[in-house]
């Protein structure tokens, strides 16, 4: 069996080959156990060190606001509740919105002011009754009772609704168009979405699905598992078009064969938004040619961009969205996820169109929840399969967490002038900078409105070429494993990145988060990835 060097110190070309099987983020827990072991020997040198995991895409950064406001909600609600007591009584809905706001009155706090511009915003703009929104909010945020209705509270919905049509929709056309699912985190919602497509038999063993990589790297693995054994077709994303679809990729598209379109847009861990005309060649393809094809789109990253453009506003109709509060308003932990979906949509009419013998298996899934269960809408079939349909009626995202989702969303509905988005933006900037600073001049990060500088895809072997010379980046290529590199990296400079191959990257590329560190340690990352690429080309020279 033919191997190739190994420079990582501690590890065997087997030991390597076994690790690439793995996916990245479990990658990542072996290196973490490498640059612990590192630091400790650099340590025990007396030098200072720590751990740097640049592999999660946890940000650190977060909304300030709409948490303080949750909070102040929070404490009115408790406090109406227990009336002074310690055992507390469910609020009545009648006057609540006068009296939350009365509670407010002597506080010049920003998160109060901004409670009170919500409540305005709420009424006005969107039109809802003021105290029903306010109870809404409150029994909400005290979690008293399930959520009712399980998919998403009334008002809570229609706050969401314009939020999201305020980051994905052009214009006001949209208005009273989809229907939403709050869903515990985007993750939650693509495994609902698999899950529901499968129960109703729109997706089957050997299907075939496209999959735009890379891609984050779990949504890889989803299909393949033996719940749904599908075929996956990759359409390849182009490093030389800046991470844009090539037109012979589009083409696989016209396979009728594949069933689903599968994509995050802007994506990871390119942090690109696909571009418009590419977003408009995917509509034209569906109309004209797959009037059928479900897409299924992940737009956590669309509040990174400017001018976003999705393919829910592009082709409603065929598309399953997508979107997680998660990364822009840092609340990773709270699991805020929302499905979003046309209500004239193909997945009904394909339901609709099955063949008798399945809807009769269908219907005595559903016949449990309503005697005309081949009415049931599969946004709601996707709630029900969430709790395997006997469940269903405790389903749904718990109170507090869709009263901080409605918070989040009028928070970015108020910020006109997207201040706090500008604050992000900066920050996710002045970190790429940092990381590119040690590169050579000819190997710069991706610039423009479309790149959401959340991640940084850095390719190693191209990089390189530019620091040396194409003889070297090819006798890199050719005598070391990528992983290689990662595994030194973490062992000398406890540094940890995840390897890009694990996103169906190119195999010598490495994913560096810019959301998790501090600004400067982005500096020491870029540098420590000169200096083993240096001791590489040492090893090069003294091998030729």
């Amino acid at each position: 069996m033919e191997t190739k060097d190994v420079l990582a110190s501690g590890l065997t070309y087997e030991d390597e080959i076994r690790y690439m099987n793995l996916s990245p983020f479990e990658v990542t827990n072996i290196l973490r156990k490498i640059a612990q072991d590192g630091c400790e020997r650099l340590k025990a040198q007396g030098k200072d060190c720590r751990v740097l995991n640049a592999g999660r895409g946890n940000p650190n950064f977060l909304n300030i606001i709409g948490r303080k406001a949750f909070a102040k909600l929070m404490l009115f609600a408790t406090e109406l509740a227990a009336n002074g007591q310690d055992l507390g009584w469910r609020p009545e809905r009648r006057d609540i919105a006068r009296k939350f706001k009365a509670y407010l009155a002597a506080d010049r706090s920003k998160e109060t002011f901004f409670l009170k511009e919500a409540i305005d915003y709420a009424e006005e703009e969107i039109g809802l009754d003021v105290d029903e929104f306010v109870f809404e909010l409150v029994d909400a945020a005290l979690g008293d009772f399930y959520p009712d209705p399980p998919r998403i509270y009334p008002n809570t919905g229609e706050i969401v609704r314009t939020y999201l049509d305020d980051i994905l929709i052009a214009d006001d056309k949209s208005k009273d168009k989809f229907d939403i699912f709050a869903t515990e985190g985007a993750t939650e919602a693509m495994v609902y979405s698999f899950k529901s497509l499968r129960r109703n038999h729109l997706l089957k063993a050997d299907d075939r699905i496209a999959t735009v990589t890379p891609i984050f790297a779990p949504y890889l693995e989803i299909p393949s598992l033996n719940d749904y054994d599908l075929v996956n077709i990759e359409i390849k994303q182009s490093e030389a078009l800046e991470w844009q679809i090539p037109s012979e990729e589009l083409k696989k598209l016209e396979d009728e064969r594949i069933k689903v379109l599968y994509l995050v847009n802007p994506t990871n861990p390119t942090s690109v938004a696909i571009s418009s005309n590419t977003i408009e060649k995917i509509a034209k393809l569906v109309r004209d040619q797959r009037q059928d094809l479900i897409i299924l789109t992940d737009t956590v990253y669309a509040t990174f961009v400017d001018n976003f453009y999705s393919l829910i506003d592009a082709i409603p109709e065929n598309t399953l969205c997508i979107y997680s509060y998660s990364k822009y308003f840092g609340v990773t932990g709270w699991r805020l996820g929302v499905i979003m979906l046309n209500k004239d949509n193909v997945i009904d009419r394909l339901i609709s169109e099955l063949p008798n013998d399945v809807k009769e298996e269908l219907n005595e899934r559903y016949g449990i929840i309503t005697p005309e269960p081949e009415k049931i809408k599969f946004i709601d079939r996707l709630e029900m399969d969430s709790r395997d349909v006997a469940l269903a009626h405790t389903g749904g995202l718990s109170g507090p967490q869709q009263a901080i989702m409605c918070i989040f969303s009028l928070f970015n509905l108020i910020d006109k002038e997207r201040v706090y988005k500008s604050l992000v933006t900066e920050t996710l900037e002045r970190r790429i900078k940092n990381l590119y600073a040690s590169f050579p001049e000819d190997y710069s990060y991706l610039k423009g409105s479309n790149k959401t500088h959340y991640y940084a895809l850095i390719n190693i072997a191209i990089l390189a070429k530019e620091r040396y010379n194409e003889e070297f980046a090819n006798y890199l290529t050719e005598n070391f494993l990528a992983l290689d590199f990662l595994i030194k990296l973490a062992s000398e400079k406890a540094i940890l990145c995840l390897p890009g191959a694990g996103f169906s990257g190119p195999e010598w590329t490495l994913r560096v988060s810019l959301a998790n560190l501090d600004d400067q340690d982005y500096l020491i990352i870029g540098q420590a990835i000169i200096e083993v690429l240096d001791e590489y080309y040492d090893y090069y020279q003294g091998n030729e």
